[in-house]
């Protein structure tokens, strides 16, 4: 959530900042009540003030009229109740008002909040301007030495590749028909060696997070309430994206989703909490089930193991202090921890810059990581596919747009008095199966089989090689 002051004070970065990232919002609307719930709000509280000082003016009196008219004889007394209903009446007319009001403030606040929860927050000046992937920026590519990007994969190692999907068959890594049985489509069983690779990669990320980068190891809920996936930015819009426990229809006090990423558990453990500076920053990893619908993606690779409804994933979260410098510098090393493992891992990617089209709601900025997986791309007359870049990886900053929707604050050293919300950052250190696949089909060989990086190996009870 933005700052509603911030957004009073100037609407028009938050126009332009909703325009560049393609998100329609009742600007207008939103400014109208909130200035309207303003003005209630001040007569409200100057009515109460009035009452106060009426009250304590009229106490005294109301107590002698009150003791006059237990002394005064029956013609005195018609004056005196005159008197003590005017006194009366005053207070009571003000409690009336102050009722009305309080109605208004209740009819506007709800309105008001779910449409502030439809602002996006801008987009650093630095991101390119664009209206969707298509438009995001390269920034670096990487392989070894011993695989060029420039050419394919065939002109690097000297035979034809096989896409992950027939390695997976060949070598019997999984059962997709079995998974489909069970649970239907973008389902997999991983079996034997699969599911060997895919606990080695998930062990070795979260290990590479923990040992040599210091996180600290969290497990989070992947059932939630409403109010985390609203406090991490994933509700209202994304609401698609989620699995949907109706728990209220069966007599329970809340409905609960199923999580897309660990971030949305990691972040919920601080909420409604002040922090002390000196807590700063929390470096926080977990390793989750995580679950999406992928809604509005039928047809887009739905065979094999890239977009799929569950999977693993290994998540990094940092909540840091108030200050864009420490925030940019966190930005970097998240994308620096990334760029070390996937080189261990031999895998050849590239760092793209998301434009401001492609950040979605609570981003003001965001790299995504992406591999380069021989079996994606076009399909030559010969069922050769070019081999193409897919995601594997996204760091995200976010500033204090979700510490602030999740009421997470800190205060400053030696302060005595006000907090500040914190800012947070994210980032995918690993998620599988979709990691296997660049690993499968980079370290496949000539004869079918499957050399297993070395950083895995230990992780894989000394094999060396799929076959």
């Amino acid at each position: 959530m933005i700052d509603l002051k911030a957004l009073r004070e100037n609407p028009q970065k938050f126009k332009d900042g909703a325009a560049k990232k393609g998100i329609e919002v009742q600007f207008e609307q939103i400014l109208r009540l909130d200035e309207d719930l303003r003005e209630a709000t001040a007569r409200r509280e100057n009515l109460r003030a009035e009452q106060r000082r009426l009250e304590k003016e009229s106490g005294p009196l109301i107590g002698k009229l009150k003791g006059s008219m237990a002394k005064a004889n029956p013609a005195e007394k018609p004056a005196l109740e005159a008197q003590l209903a005017e006194l009366l009446e005053k207070p009571a007319a003000l409690k009336e008002q102050i009722a009305e009001l309080e109605a208004i403030a209740q009819r506007i606040e709800p309105n008001l909040a779910s449409l502030l929860l439809s602002v996006p927050l801008p987009p650093d000046s630095d991101v390119p301007v664009g209206s969707s992937a298509d438009d995001n920026v390269q920034v670096r590519m990487w392989s070894s030495n011993s695989f060029d990007l420039a050419k394919s994969f065939e002109a690097n190692k000297g035979f034809r590749p096989r896409t992950h999907i027939e390695l997976v068959r060949d070598l019997k890594l999984a059962d997709f028909p079995r998974g489909v049985k069970m649970a239907g489509s973008r389902s997999y069983v991983l079996t034997g060696a699969g599911m060997l690779l895919h606990q080695a990669l998930l062990r070795y990320v979260f290990d590479f997070m923990v040992h040599k980068n210091g996180f600290t190891p969290m497990s989070v809920p992947v059932l939630v309430r409403e109010e985390c996936m609203v406090g991490t930015g994933f509700f209202p819009t994304g609401r698609e994206q989620a699995y949907h426990i109706a728990e209220s229809s069966r007599g329970g006090t809340h409905d609960l989703y199923l999580t897309g990423t660990g971030e949305v558990g990691l972040m919920g453990v601080h909420q409604d909490e002040i922090l002390d500076e000196a807590q700063l920053p929390l470096k926080y990893v977990t390793v989750s089930t995580c679950f999406r619908r992928e809604a509005g993606a039928a047809g887009k690779d739905t065979a094999g193991l890239y977009r799929i409804h569950q999977f693993d994933k290994v998540e990094q979260v940092v909540i840091c202090r108030a200050d864009e410098a420490e925030s940019r510098e966190w930005h970097k090393q998240m994308l620096g921890f990334v760029e070390a493992l996937l080189q261990s891992l031999e895998l050849p990617y590239r760092l793209l810059q998301c434009c401001t089209g492609d950040l979605g709601p609570k981003n003001a900025d965001m790299i995504d990581v992406e591999c380069w997986m021989p079996g994606r791309g076009e399909v030559d007359k010969d069922g050769v596919p070019s081999g193409g870049f897919g995601e594997t990886h996204s760091a995200s900053r976010l500033y204090d747009f979700q510490c602030r929707r999740l009421n997470m604050r800190y205060k400053a050293a030696g302060s005595k008095g006000g907090t500040t919300f914190c800012h947070s950052l994210n980032n995918t250190v690993g998620a599988s199966p979709r990691l296997m696949i660049p690993v499968l089909e980079i370290h496949q060989q000539s004869d079918g089989t499957v050399n297993i990086p070395e950083v895995l190996r230990p992780y894989m009870g000394g094999m060396t090689k799929i076959s």
